[in-house]
């Protein structure tokens, strides 16, 4: 009897190893894309089929720059329901060196919304990493949007304040020579 109880509880556990691993989430991530920068902005999303239930993903969007710079990113996705469609779950940048920052979720349910900003980024290769997963067996997507905008160098605002310093002294010049005429 007891050897019985023994063989069907090691069935059950390897029965139940087996099914638990059956039902682990697939890794639906796309190939990592390289962005194009025109103007200091581009496009990013990704779309995935349907019968990707539970099944997660983590896309990759390269970039690079020459000058330090901000950084702008928003990421959406819409579903009719909570219950379809994709979940977003991250929007983090990577540098060389690892994490650079951490996206804050905006918005959940039927629209996942999440947005990342950091100032004074050194010119270098980054990465936006969009992570989540498929809430149902329908189809989804996600977009969105990055910007990336230089900051001005030091010299720039040197050169700001000495116009403006120039300025004045014109002005009062004139408002001089116009007092004693």
């Amino acid at each position: 009897m007891k050897k019985t109880t023994s063989l069907i509880s090691a069935l059950v556990f390897a029965g139940a190893a087996l099914s638990a691993s059956a039902v682990m989430a697939a890794d639906i991530s796309h190939a990592p894309e390289t962005l194009t920068l025109l103007d200091g902005t581009s496009d990013i999303g990704a779309s995935f089929g349907s019968a990707n239930r539970g099944n997660t993903f983590l896309d990759q969007f390269a970039f690079s720059f020459n000058g330090g710079a901000n950084i702008d990113a928003q990421i959406s996705s819409y579903s009719p329901s909570a219950a379809n469609g994709l979940n977003i779950t991250s929007l983090d940048l990577y540098g060389t060196h690892g994490l650079v920052a951490s996206g804050v979720q905006e918005q959940t349910g039927k629209t996942d919304l999440w947005s990342l900003s950091f100032s004074n980024l050194a010119a270098g290769s980054y990465y936006l990493q969009v992570g989540g997963n498929a809430a149902s067996g329908k189809a989804g997507s996600f977009g969105g949007n990055l910007t990336v905008s230089a900051v001005p160098e030091p010299e720039t605002f040197g050169m700001l304040l000495g116009g403006l310093g120039l300025l004045g002294l014109i002005s009062r010049r004139r408002k001089n020579a116009a007092a004693q005429a």
